[in-house]
């Protein structure tokens, strides 16, 4: 399983989202930058916690033109209770496949139980990787203050480079 590495075009994913949407990633955020997260499940409380953060900062990475989606294994009503319970108004995406997306993607699974380790990917609006972010345990996953800190320098680095 290849990683995702800077400039690589992301893979097309679609994911059924709690509010029973389909989205396709990237189509689903041409044009703005794109913040993946791939969490281990609802009963993670570190993945818990990015959930929250990525929710505070919200209105701050709107502001900047980041968007924001989520996927677990969890099945539709854990995902749903979850996305309830932090208040979470960016899509959260349920019943993933570990085995396909990890194929994809290159993010690492567990074996048993099966789900998704934390991986994280900031898009740029072309749905070309920025950063990617592989864990293989439970630590190590992108915050948003460093999201914008980065998306804010690509735009600046852009900028100059066009100008």
């Amino acid at each position: 399983m290849p990683l995702l590495n800077p400039g690589d075009l992301f893979p097309r994913l679609t994911i059924d989202t709690t509010d029973g949407q389909a989205l396709t990633i990237p189509d689903a955020f041409a044009g703005d930058f794109a913040v993946i997260l791939f969490n281990r499940g609802a009963w993670c409380p570190y993945c818990n916690a990015q959930l929250r953060s990525f929710e505070r900062a919200s209105q701050t990475l709107a502001d900047n033109g980041i968007r924001i989606a989520a996927l677990s294994v969890d099945d539709k009503e854990t995902a749903t209770a979850l996305a309830a319970k932090h208040k979470l108004t960016f899509p959260v995406g349920y019943g993933a496949d570990a085995a396909a997306v990890a194929a994809l993607t290159g993010a690492f699974v567990n074996p048993d139980p099966v789900y998704l380790q934390s991986t994280g990917f900031v898009l740029d609006p072309a749905g070309k990787v920025v950063v990617s972010v592989y864990s293989s345990g439970a630590i190590g996953r992108l915050v948003p203050d460093d999201v914008v800190g980065l998306v804010r320098y690509v735009r600046e680095h852009t900028a100059k480079e066009t100008a």
